[in-house]
Formats: C-alpha cells, sequence, structure tokens
C-alpha cells in the first residue's frame, strides 16, 4: 500500500460512494475469521463500518495479514465499497447497509489488551477508566460527549460574536483576592515570598473590561477553585462568561434563554418555550423549599401555619408560639404506602435534620386514618385537605418545626416523594430564572457579613438605603439559571458606584489597609466613568453533564480530576525537587 492516509470517514461511505475505491484509517474495534472469511469492525472519529477479506482475495499476503489483527490494532484499508446481503444489515449502525471488500491492509500500528473494554456499556471501577482516560476516551459514547462539548463552544462563539460581543482572554495568573472558596496559589520565582493566585473567575477583569469600554465582552474561561468536590464539581473548570454595559435586566435575559434556547436545539433538537419561568427567592423557597427548584414535577409545599394557629394540639400550638411552622406536601396516591415505608421516611427526615420526625394524613377513604387525625378538628382537617388540595387515595405529609428546618427539609423530601413516586420526567428540561436573592448572609461566628452571591453584585435600587441600617433586608439584583433542579449559571447586575461598593466591603469585614490592599486598583478605576453593567456565568461543563445525559460532571470533560482533586491518569498532584522549591524560595 502506497499510500496509507484516509480518502474517507467510516460514516462518509454511504450509496453515493458504491462501487468505488476508498482508504480509511482507524482501529480494530472488532474482528470474526469465520474460516476463510474474516470480518473486520473499522473503528474512527465517525463510527464503525465493516470491512470484509476473503482469503480467495487475488493479494495472497491480505488474508494473512488480517489473520494477525487483534482488537485495537490500528490499520490503514483500501477496498471497495459494496451493500450487504438483505440478511446481513445491521439497522443499529448508520453504516449497517454497507461494507467494504477489502483489496488491501496495512497494520500501522499494534495494541495490547486494553484493560477497558471499548464500549458504551462496561462494568469497569471509575478509577480505571480515569487511570486510562485515553482508552476510555474511545468509547463512541465519550466521543459523544465530547463533540457535543465542541459544537456547545461553536454555537456560543457564533451566537455572540454575532450579538456584537468580542471575546476577550483574562489572565490566568493573577492577584489572590477573597471570592468565596481557595485560591490555587502560585509562587513567583523572580519575585520571592510572592505568590500568583488561579483565577476563580475573570469577574475583576470582565467589570474592569467594561470600565475599558468594551461594553460587550464574553469568554470560554478555565477557573480554579480549591474547595471540597462532588458529583458535579471540579478543582478547575470552564466558565461561559458574559457581560455587558448599557443593557437592561430584561433584554439581556432575553439574550441569554434564546442563547440556551439555541443551543438546545441544536445539540437535542428541543425547542424550548421561552420566557423561562420565573420565581422569586422567597417565592421559590415557600413553593419548592429550595432555592434550585426541579420543576419536572409537582409536589409544591403547602403552608398550613396560620390556619393551625389555634389549634388545640399541643405539638403544633408550642411550635408556632416559638416562632415556628406547619407545612406539608401532599403526595397523589401515596396513601397506599405500608407503615414500614413511611417509618422508614420517618427516619430518614430525622437523617436530613427533623428534631420532631414526620407526621401523616393518609385519605384512603372520606374518613382520613394517621397519628394525627385524633388531634385535629374536623374543620381542621378539611382545610388541611383544601389547601393541599388532597384527593381521594393522597397521603398528606407534615412537618412541624422551626422554618430554618421545615423548609430546606421539604425541599430534600420533596426530591426523595418524587424519585418514589415515579413523578420525575427524564426526558424534559425545565428551566427557571430565580431572583430577588438576599444580597447578604450573617455569619455570627465571625460577627460580619458574607455575600450571597459575590462582593460585587449591585443591590436593588429600593434597598440601597438600608445598606447602612439593615443590611440584611436588602435584596441582590442577581438571577440564577436553574435546569432540572441544578444552578448551571448565575449573575447580577454589577455595582458601578464607588461608594456603595465600599460599603459593602466595609460590611463584609475588610479594614481599610485591607481594602486598599486586596482592591485598591479595582475601587481606583470607578473614580474614571463606570457605566452601568451586568453579567452572568454559565458552569459550562455542568451544563453539557445535562445536555450530555451524565450523572457525573467528569464525563463532559476530556481529563477530569477525581472527587479528591487528583488525576490518576498523570499522578498529579505530586512530589517536585529539592531545586525546584529552591528556585521558589520555598521549604516543606
Amino acid at each position: 500500500m502506497e499510500d496509507i492516509y484516509r480518502t474517507h470517514l467510516a460514516t462518509n461511505c454511504n450509496e453515493d460512494l458504491l462501487h468505488q475505491s476508498v482508504l480509511l484509517n482507524g482501529w480494530v474495534q472488532q474482528y470474526r475469521n469465520l474460516g476463510g472469511v474474516i470480518f473486520i469492525d473499522l473503528r474512527d472519529r465517525s463510527g464503525i463500518i465493516q470491512v470484509v477479506i476473503s482469503e480467495a482475495n487475488e493479494n495472497n499476503n491480505l488474508y494473512k495479514k488480517a489473520a494477525l489483527l487483534r482488537c485495537e490494532y490500528v490499520i490503514a484499508v483500501k477496498g471497495v465499497l459494496v451493500k450487504r446481503a438483505p440478511q446481513a444489515i445491521n439497522p443499529d449502525l448508520p453504516t449497517g447497509r454497507w461494507e467494504i471488500i477489502a483489496s488491501d491492509l496495512k497494520i500501522l500500528n499494534e495494541a495490547d489488551p486494553s484493560p477497558i473494554p471499548i464500549k458504551d456499556d462496561l462494568d469497569v471501577a471509575e478509577s480505571v477508566r480515569l487511570q486510562y482516560r485515553y482508552l476510555d476516551l474511545r468509547r463512541p459514547k465519550m466521543q459523544r460527549y465530547l463533540k457535543n462539548r465542541h459544537k456547545v463552544l461553536q454555537i456560543t462563539r457564533n451566537f455572540l460574536s454575532h450579538a456584537d460581543f468580542m471575546e476577550v482572554e483574562t489572565p490566568l495568573l493573577t492577584k489572590s483576592t477573597p471570592e468565596g472558596a481557595r485560591d490555587f496559589l502560585v509562587p513567583s520565582r523572580k519575585q520571592k515570598n510572592s505568590f500568583y493566585a488561579l483565577p476563580q473567575s475573570p469577574q475583576l477583569f470582565k467589570q474592569l473590561l467594561m470600565i475599558g469600554g468594551f461594553e460587550q465582552y464574553f469568554q470560554i474561561s478555565r477557573c480554579f477553585r480549591d474547595e471540597d468536590l462532588r458529583s458535579d464539581r471540579q478543582p478547575e473548570f470552564t466558565q461561559l462568561d458574559i457581560e455587558a454595559s448599557f443593557m437592561g435586566e430584561t433584554n439581556f435575559l432575553k439574550l441569554i434563554e434564546s442563547l440556551v434556547q439555541k443551543v438546545f436545539k441544536e445539540i437535542l433538537e428541543i425547542d424550548l418555550i421561552t420566557p423561562f419561568q420565573r420565581y422569586t427567592y422567597q417565592e421559590s423557597l415557600a413553593i419548592f423549599g429550595t432555592d434550585a427548584p426541579d420543576l419536572r414535577f409537582e409536589l409544591p409545599i403547602t403552608d398550613f401555619t396560620q390556619n393551625l394557629a389555634t389549634s388545640s394540639f399541643v405539638m403544633f400550638a408550642t411550635n408556632i408560639a416559638s416562632g415556628g411552622v406547619i407545612k406539608g406536601i401532599n403526595l397523589p396516591k401515596a396513601a397506599v404506602w405500608s407503615r414500614k415505608k413511611l417509618d422508614d421516611i420517618n427516619k430518614l427526615a430525622k437523617e436530613l435534620g427533623a428534631t420532631k420526625g414526620l407526621l401523616w394524613i393518609s385519605f384512603k377513604s372520606d374518613q382520613p386514618s394517621g397519628p394525627l387525625v385524633k388531634h385535629l378538628s374536623e374543620s381542621e382537617l378539611k382545610k388541611l385537605k383544601e389547601l393541599a388540595k388532597v384527593n381521594e387515595g393522597d397521603l398528606l405529609i407534615i412537618v412541624s418545626e422551626q422554618d430554618a428546618i421545615a423548609t430546606p427539609l421539604l425541599g430534600k423530601l420533596r426530591l426523595i416523594f418524587a424519585e418514589k413516586l415515579d413523578l420525575v420526567k427524564t426526558d424534559q428540561f425545565k428551566l427557571a430564572w430565580i431572583t430577588d436573592f438576599p444580597l447578604l448572609s450573617y455569619q455570627p461566628e465571625e460577627n460580619r457579613y458574607d455575600s450571597m452571591h459575590h462582593p460585587f453584585t449591585a443591590p436593588n435600587p429600593a434597598d440601597v438605603h438600608l445598606l447602612y441600617t439593615d443590611p440584611l433586608a436588602v435584596r441582590a439584583k442577581a438571577y440564577d439559571l436553574v435546569l432540572n433542579g441544578t444552578e448551571i449559571a448565575g449573575g447580577s447586575l454589577r455595582i458601578n458606584k464607588q461608594a456603595i461598593q465600599q460599603q459593602i466591603f466595609k460590611l463584609l469585614g475588610f479594614s481599610t489597609a485591607d481594602l486598599k490592599k486586596q482592591f485598591g486598583f479595582f475601587l481606583e478605576a470607578f473614580r474614571f466613568g463606570t457605566p452601568p453593567h451586568l453579567g452572568i456565568a454559565f458552569g459550562l461543563d455542568r451544563w453539557l453533564m445535562y445536555l450530555n445525559g451524565c450523572t457525573s460532571i467528569r464525563d463532559s470533560i476530556a481529563f477530569p480530576k477525581t472527587e479528591r482533586g487528583t488525576c490518576l491518569l498523570t499522578d498529579a498532584p505530586s512530589n517536585v525537587t529539592a531545586n525546584q522549591l529552591a528556585e521558589l524560595g520555598l521549604k516543606i
């Protein structure tokens, strides 16, 4: 074979190329020697096609070479594309109607037996997959995931460029500034005892770009946070950052919805309905028990506190008198649940933070039953049924706690109940904006306030005066985009007045000296005409996890870290030499 490089990909082979000569490169996915005829499934980045090599071929060495093949050998195959016999058609393959009758074969490289089967359905520990990630990436599913990642990046770049946004890169070696999580620090060789920090986000730089007059910016940015990891977090991750000046919140969110809509259409062929649903932070907590609600099912939380304020039931009366609440969730058709199942859920509720356990009323028939029934009047039972929209066959779960316990508890139980009742529509995508977050929370152990999002989020203009009298009452001009119960993006209007930014830093506990040292350059820029601006950042890896239908964020990243932040492929982080440390002026 004189020329070994491909003329076509596997999935290019179709009716247009029938009876024509083609040259393909790839890996041996599978081979079958049936004695006299060898069938090879050749795999390249586009897919798989069958190659047939006959012992009767005029090329005497062809069959002998094919007999040497093993899985994952790298080969070049030349041959003619023909139709398969009707009984041999494989409807599961895009190329299943064709095959290549080989006329020449070259083994480009051999391969040891793979420690990972190169197929989608495999029972292999994730640690092994990550150790041999380059083999794991050969699987069709992983190829599809990363192709989708590429497509999302291209769609985003094209969409935003068309909308007159400019892509600008910001530094990866920057100044350590507290933004919530711990920084990854990089020692400077030339400036001994000094450190760069890897950015947790490009927040300060993108705002400085607005001050710099670029007005509409975006970036596919690498970010780093030294924080405890979960299935949807990584120490290094990719953000889609978007920032705009002179654009109101209404138009900006409409732009973002159009982008999300386009991505879903082109990746999943799903037509999202816009505008997305909207809930304030308080509404979301009241209805769903969380600020990141899963809207693929109902199960709203109902507040019975006012209606039971005069109840003679001691447990309720005592709780309400101490400022507590009575809340519950109606579970459709769950009255058939056994006492054991209810006891197990009660045990789970206590593990999730309930101090008094759960109460329930079963509406199997006209006569409600359960431990709570004897403590409530007929009119109280009727009111509960009416408020929670209970039908015959439903089960009403009730919690009597302080609101700080009851609301998040019911938010967690809501998800568990939905799973047990098989209510989650896994083929649906439900998006919602959550708005009007509190600007600040209070850290009593440190006697200071903390930002709910970050220190650069603007307060609601109607609440600015409260910054000086009642900071916890201030609402933020912030918005989170939630997909199926997970926040995939968050943003806000930014502070553009130096006095307000200084007041926020003061509330966060910064001394004048610390503020000048850490954020002096940023506050200085505010003196020279800062435009009104706003922005948003998508957790791209997390969003792709949903677009790909993965359960782990690691499957949407080419070379991810484990939950301990290690790379099993390269054995990072690892020790360095004494000379390297000495050059940096460091000693361990």
